[in-house]
């Protein structure tokens, strides 16, 4: 069976564009046509300024969101990234194998930087290596299939490049994975600004609709969505971004054409308003599934516990090959020590 893995990292709420562009095909395509895996990327979180106590509150959320958008325990496998070891020690072997060069051509990390130099802060080497940290998480489990956006092909690609590099230098270790990338809807954008991603990270929230949002706050940010010069409804992504963000969102939510929908409506107005309405209604079993989980805490601490075991069997053989490959010394058992039995 094909092996997918798909990560999501703690790092703001988890917004509209993660639901429609990831994570509701997850529970209803991915884990049910593959052994798939769904990791909370904590370590990620780590590469620029954080509050400790945030990272974990939005770890547990996560977490709880991803089961109450239908991921089944019992046909995939969710899990948080810093519960298994593994994802650290192959890392590090990753950096052995990729170049500076490669990292410095990132273009999240050129992004990233620039924004965190322009607020006078300094730039962690982590920013510059998380993309190798990103590839281990992958390779550790012999992924065929990694589900991204448009902005992570890069990363993907990244990985392809260092699990070839690996085989070829030290004998064949890793699976070679590929990119997949879902149809409508897969990059939805802010609603204040229709040429920016609608980003979890964002500190502003008018143009983000998160997955929490009580249903008059989703009616309110989408009612005031920035349109374009023109009346209009026409779909054309380059030069009415806003429009066209509304018909992608309102598709994605329906499950019709963006373009189809264009001709439907004759005024910005209704189309905002069935849009805000498409947008409830999507939520609405998602938020119903959040507050009953909530109320058992114990239920998603054991599904983590139970999946960090399973990822955990899944990723050690293949990566103490990759030790074993490329000239460690594998560790001795305690009980073999000199020849001294433990007993």
């Amino acid at each position: 069976m094909t092996r997918v893995f798909s990560g999501i990292k703690p790092t703001g709420h988890l917004t509209l564009g993660n639901y429609l562009g990831a994570m509701r095909r997850w529970a209803a395509v991915d884990q049910h046509q593959a052994e798939s895996l769904f990791c909370i990327v904590d370590l990620h979180a780590l590469t620029v300024h954080h509050d400790p106590a945030r990272v974990r509150r939005l770890s547990r959320q996560a977490a709880t969101l991803l089961l109450a958008t239908g991921l089944d325990p019992a046909l995939c496998t969710v899990f948080v990234q810093s519960h298994v070891d593994e994802h650290a020690r192959l890392s590090y072997l990753l950096e052995c194998v990729a170049t500076d060069g490669e990292m410095r051509r990132m273009i999240q990390y050129k992004e990233k930087a620039t924004r965190e130099r322009a607020r006078g802060g300094s730039v962690r080497l982590s920013l510059l290596t998380y993309p190798v940290l990103m590839a281990a998480d992958i390779l550790a489990y012999e992924s065929d299939e990694v589900p991204v956006g448009d902005d992570q092909v890069q990363h993907v690609e990244l990985t392809r490049d260092l699990a070839v590099r690996f085989n070829q230098r030290y004998g064949h270790t890793f699976v070679v994975p590929r990119a997949t990338r879902p149809g409508v809807a897969a990059r939805v954008m802010n609603l204040q600004e229709p040429t920016s991603k609608m980003g979890k990270s964002d500190d502003a929230g008018p143009g983000i609709v998160y997955l929490l949002d009580e249903p008059d706050v989703v009616r309110k940010k989408v009612m005031r969505a920035v349109t374009d010069s023109g009346r209009e409804v026409v779909y054309d992504r380059e030069a009415r971004p806003g429009v066209a963000n509304l018909l992608e969102i309102l598709a994605a939510c329906t499950g019709g054409n963006p373009s189809d929908l264009s001709g439907v409506y004759e005024s910005y107005g209704a189309l905002k308003t069935d849009t805000a309405e498409a947008v409830v209604e999507v939520l609405r079993p998602v938020q119903e599934r959040h507050r009953e989980l909530c109320a058992d805490p114990g239920f998603v601490e054991g599904v983590l516990r139970d999946g960090a075991e399973r990822a955990r069997a899944m990723a050690r053989p293949t990566v103490d090959a990759a030790y074993r490959a490329i000239g460690l010394l594998p560790a001795v058992a305690s009980e073999t020590v000199m020849g001294v039995s433990a007993g």
